[in-house]
């Protein structure tokens, strides 16, 4: 065999115990499995590996990623591989850059410059799923990737950036280039109902993009209308919208934010159960932290963004205009976000496109309009119009009773949301595997060391419909993580967001070292993973 990974600690992905065992890989896969006592000889190979008391796991799967266009600039692609991340699921949130003509291409670079940069520096040679698949395999990526049709740019593409119901000669086209997409080896749809021009569908629109999905086993992963003020409520929309639509459901970062939600995890709990025992297909995934992030520019009412990033700005210049827009914000509860009055201190800038404005970065809006002796909306406008709607936020709105009671649940995956631009990124891009593993698992005891990792593999796999990856087990891929039960932590703090963890000091991608002894070798093993029939 290729390499015999001795006396290791196999942490199975099952939930059941761990056990001692040497592994043997040959070819990309899993060949043998020697458990300590069994009989016979002990596995050779061409290369040995001793464990040294590390656990051994399957590759952790991300179920909400934006490493779209990184994947591409970056080779290296530490933050992820670090982590001991070997699948990344991408198209998330409902925008993303394919499918697109070269209309569609240009405006939605431009919508979430703040998630993904401008894209300068990568040959955009795409405009199907299929072909920017293609790309990824063509250029070798460092860890898998798999990607949901984005819903948002899918109605961009087909209506433009009007908010109207879309006429049947619209609705067809999407229908056609969702169905296109699962051809080409998506495995899902997703959606961003806070994010223009995704959320101007009705319910009757994404029902019937759902029931395309459906056909193709594919599932429904939406960033919902509400994480705030209608969060309950826009949950319940989407498990009754798929269940009509007969898709299956996986809700991105399902959390329970902002103050109106303190302590109602368990409201949402059990909503899924009910739903789940009446024969509901419901997945859903979290990241281990309590600030949100996203953009500034998606804070402002939909209305406001209606037309695209030129009309938004034109708004914005309009003193008039404006002020509607900091109403709305400040006294109403704009729906972008989330139906809650913004609380200016709770916004942190994490990034900017221009660098001459790098000086926002770390602060509040709150704290720099107090610098400046200026009311806060007057700030988040001028900063706004300056970075060219490019600014990036943390919001620190979440509880932490949520986010454990959330974890635990029986349908639970692990999903970074992790955005890798700007100049202080969420610490979660870099640390969500590590501290469930490190923090939530072993320190808190919140999972078993077990549990915790069937959460961030098999299960993940399952709803990917993945038959020979998420387990360690005779015949499945050998994407593979060893770590240090006793000293596995995220290095990523929000003062030094880029830090690598700690205690993985092996990563395997089809049975080659992507991660070894701790540094990154110059391996491109991963490849797009694509839905089967």
């Amino acid at each position: 065999m290729d390499l015999v990974i001795r006396d290791a600690r196999v942490i199975d992905g099952t939930g059941g115990a761990s056990y001692r065992a040497d592994v043997g890989l040959d070819g990309g896969r899993i060949a043998a499995i020697r458990r300590e006592g069994d009989g016979g000889p002990r596995l050779g190979a061409r290369r040995t590996l001793h464990a040294h008391g590390l656990a051994l796991s399957p590759g952790f799967i991300d179920m909400h990623a934006h490493s779209d266009l990184a994947l591409l600039r970056d080779p290296d692609h530490s933050a992820k591989a670090a982590q001991g991340v070997t699948l990344e699921v991408l198209g998330q949130d409902g925008l993303s850059y394919a499918p697109v003509d070269d209309r569609t291409l240009t405006e939605v670079r431009r919508a979430i410059t703040g998630w993904n940069g401008d894209g300068s520096g990568v040959d955009f040679d795409w405009r199907t799923v299929g072909e920017y698949l293609d790309r990824l395999d063509r250029q070798g990526i460092a860890v898998n990737a798999a990607y949901l049709v984005p819903q948002g740019t899918v109605r961009m593409y087909a209506t433009g950036w009007d908010d109207r119901p879309a006429t049947p000669a619209e609705l067809t086209r999407m229908k056609q280039l969702v169905a296109e997409g699962m051809e080409q080896g998506a495995v899902g749809m997703s959606s961003g109902l806070t994010y223009t021009p995704g959320m101007y569908a009705d319910d009757a629109e994404l029902t019937e993009l759902c029931r395309v999905v459906a056909r193709y086993d594919g599932y429904y992963c939406p960033h919902h209308r509400s994480y705030g003020a209608g969060a309950l409520a826009a949950y319940e929309e989407m498990v009754t919208l798929t269940r009509n639509a007969g898709c299956a459901l996986h809700l991105a970062h399902a959390t329970m934010n902002f103050g109106v939600n303190k302590g109602k995890a368990p409201d949402l709990l059990s909503l899924l159960d009910k739903a789940l025992d009446e024969g509901a297909d419901i997945s859903l995934d979290t990241y281990p932290y309590t600030p949100g992030c996203t953009t500034l520019v998606a804070m402002l009412p939909s209305w406001a963004s209606e037309g695209g990033p030129e009309a938004i700005l034109a708004r914005l210049r309009d003193d008039e205009s404006a002020e509607k827009i900091r109403h709305h914000m400040e006294v109403v509860g704009a729906d972008g976000c989330h139906g809650v009055p913004i609380e200016w201190d709770t916004i942190e800038i994490s990034g900017v496109s221009d660098p001459g404005l790098a000086g926002c970065v770390g602060k509040t809006i709150a704290e720099s309009a107090a610098q400046r002796g200026e009311d806060p909306w007057v700030t988040a406008r001028r900063l706004l119009i300056n970075d060219n709607l490019g600014s990036t936020i943390l919001q620190h709105v979440g509880h932490e009773e949520n986010v454990r009671a959330i974890m635990r649940h029986r349908v639970h995956t692990g999903g970074s949301d992790g955005i890798l631009q700007g100049c202080k990124p969420h610490p979660r891009a870099y640390g969500t595997f590590p501290h469930y593993l490190g923090h939530y698992a072993r320190d808190l005891g919140v999972l078993s060391l077990e549990e915790c990792v069937a959460h961030l593999t098999s299960r993940p796999a399952a709803r990917l419909r993945l038959p020979d990856r998420g387990l360690v087990r005779e015949g499945y891929r050998a994407d593979l993580v060893l770590f240090d039960p006793d000293t596995v932590a995220a290095g990523s703090t929000f003062e030094a967001p880029r830090t690598l963890p700690v205690g993985i000091p092996h990563v395997l991608v089809d049975g080659r070292f992507v991660i070894e002894d701790g540094r990154r070798t110059d391996v491109l093993a991963g490849r797009s993973v694509r839905r089967t029939a």
